[in-house]
C-alpha cells in the first residue's frame, strides 16, 4: 500500500508543480450540473488525535442537506467511517452517504443501495482490540470494518503494520493506510465503487462527478470521478495523487461549497 502521506517538501515542488485552485463551484454549476462526493475527516471537518475527538462545524448535516437540495440531491457523503457513526457525529442525515469505505450505501431517503455488506469475522475484531489494548493503538470498530489509529504511537508504525497485514492474509481481508491508521476491510470496500454506483441511479445519472478528499484512500475516488469525465480536489498538501485541483484545508472546502 501506498505510505502515509507526508508534507509537501521543496523538492517534490520542484519536480512537479503544485495543484490549481478548483474553479469556483458556481461557475461549474453554469456549465451543467455536477455530482458532489465528499469525504470527511480531514475534508469536512479537521482530523483529531482519536475519531471521537473530532470537532463538527455547528449545523453542517443541516447545512450540507442544504446545498444537496441546490444540487437537486447530487451529493453524497463517502466516508471510511460507518453510517451510523457519521450520524451519531452529524445526527440524522437526509442526504446520500456511503460509508465504511463506500461499501455501506444509503439513497437521501434512507433506502440502501445494493445489498448490506457482510461485516468482519468475530476473530477479528477480538484480535484487533487485544493488540489495541496491549499496544497503545485506538480500535475503531465499525459494522463493516476495523481500524487501528496509531496517532498517538507512532513509533508502533512498523509493528502495527506487519500485525495488520498477517490478519488480512490469514483471513483474506483487504488493508488500507490513511493518516495514522491502518484498517481491514472486505474486498470491494473502496470509494470509487460507491461514486460508481450512484453514478447510475437518479439523481447523479449524467451529472459531472467531482470528488473532494484528502487521504490516500479517497484516490480511488478520484480515479472513479475521472473516468467518469469528472475531476478530483485533494485537500491538504500530500502530493502522489489523481486530483487534478487542490484546496488546503476543510475551511478552504467549506468555504468553497459556500456552506
Amino acid at each position: 500500500m501506498t505510505e502515509a502521506p507526508q508534507s509537501l517538501s521543496m523538492n517534490a515542488m520542484d519536480e512537479k508543480p503544485a495543484l490549481p485552485l478548483p474553479p469556483p463551484l458556481k461557475a461549474l454549476r453554469e456549465r451543467g450540473p455536477i455530482a458532489l462526493f465528499l469525504d470527511f475527516d480531514g475534508t469536512l471537518v479537521d482530523l483529531a488525535p482519536t475519531p471521537d475527538s473530532i470537532n463538527i462545524p455547528s449545523n453542517l448535516a443541516q447545512r450540507l442537506e442544504a446545498l444537496a437540495a441546490t444540487l437537486d440531491g447530487r451529493l453524497a457523503l463517502v466516508s471510511g467511517r460507518a453510517t451510523d457513526n457519521l450520524e451519531q457525529h452529524l445526527g440524522p442525515l437526509k442526504i446520500a452517504r456511503a460509508g465504511s469505505h463506500g461499501i455501506s450505501r444509503f439513497q437521501a431517503d434512507g433506502h440502501r443501495l445494493g445489498a448490506e455488506p457482510e461485516g468482519l469475522p468475530r476473530e477479528v475484531y477480538d484480535a484487533l482490540g487485544k493488540y489495541a489494548q496491549a499496544n497503545g493503538f485506538d480500535l475503531e470498530t465499525k459494522a463493516h470494518g476495523a481500524a487501528l489509529h496509531y496517532r498517538s504511537v507512532p513509533d508502533r508504525e512498523h509493528d502495527g503494520l506487519t500485525f495488520a497485514k498477517n490478519i488480512a492474509e490469514q483471513h483474506e481481508l483487504r488493508l488500507k493506510r490513511g493518516k495514522f491508521v491502518f484498517e481491514l476491510v472486505r474486498p470491494g470496500a473502496d470509494k470509487g465503487g460507491a461514486v460508481n454506483a450512484f453514478m447510475v441511479e437518479e439523481p447523479f445519472k449524467g451529472a459531472l462527478p467531482i470528488f473532494i478528499g484528502d487521504d490516500v484512500t479517497d484516490e480511488d475516488g478520484f480515479n472513479a470521478v475521472s473516468r467518469l469525465g469528472g475531476f478530483g480536489i485533494l485537500v491538504g498538501d500530500r502530493f502522489s495523487t489523481e486530483a487534478l485541483h487542490r484546496l488546503a484545508s476543510p475551511k478552504e472546502v467549506i468555504e468553497w461549497l459556500d456552506l
